[in-house]
């Protein structure tokens, strides 16, 4: 079960936006992630926690951020419900989208987990709806995201693979390079991992077809 801790950043200024503190774990039926993140001072600023299904798809999302709540899932595409601090008003939302983004590395994570069936493909369009803090409102967002390479590290247990993404914004044309191991971000914009207490775990390759097409 990873442990570790992720340092959060402004990606044009590096401005520091604080830390995330996280423990994720693989099962039979999927992958679950709960962090909380701190601002530069220490202080708590919110809270993610994520699962999703063994083919990659949001079974349960809980954000917290600024007093903001959300939770959503994937139903009829994606479904969420943002609260406001004083918990007076609710707003739901639905958009026929793939999963959720935002500012944790979790979702990376979680995109690399929905187009894994399809990464022989040389680029797949995938539809998101990102929350961001401190408010969490919501944006539909699309991606492309290309498979650039996989590579193995030795380690003294067993070798660490590592995948190199290529990310684009379509709206934006603007394209950024994200390396991830099992369920742990190494790098991407704004995100650097700063201690791990154990290694990456491994995904079970799913045995039905995706999001994206069939599992190969």
């Amino acid at each position: 079960m990873p442990r570790g801790r992720y340092s959060l950043h402004d990606p044009h200024d590096h401005t520091p936006l604080g830390e995330e503190h996280f423990q994720c774990a693989t099962g039979p039926s999927g992958w679950r992630y709960v962090s909380r993140t701190t601002t530069p001072s220490g202080a708590e600023a919110g809270s993610v926690d994520l699962t999703l299904d063994e083919l990659g798809r949001p079974l349960r999302l809980e954000l917290r951020a600024g007093g903001w709540h959300v939770r959503g899932a994937a139903l009829d595409g994606v479904t969420w419900v943002r609260a406001d601090p004083r918990g007076e008003h609710a707003e739901e939302g639905n958009v026929r989208a793939h999963g959720f983004t935002g500012a944790s590395p979790a979702f990376l994570v979680a995109t690399s987990r929905l187009l894994r069936p399809a990464t022989a493909a040389p680029a797949t369009r995938v539809r998101l709806v990102a929350f961001s803090p401190p408010v969490l409102a919501p944006r539909t967002l699309d991606q492309s995201w290309t498979l650039v390479g996989s590579q193995a590290h030795p380690t003294d247990s067993a070798p660490l693979v590592v995948d190199e993404y290529r990310v684009g914004d379509l709206e934006t044309g603007e394209q950024h390079t994200v390396h991830i191991a099992g369920d742990v971000v190494l790098s991407a914009p704004g995100i650097e991992l700063e201690d791990l207490e154990s290694p990456p775990s491994t995904f079970e390759t799913p045995g039905s077809s995706g999001p994206f097409g069939p599992s190969g």
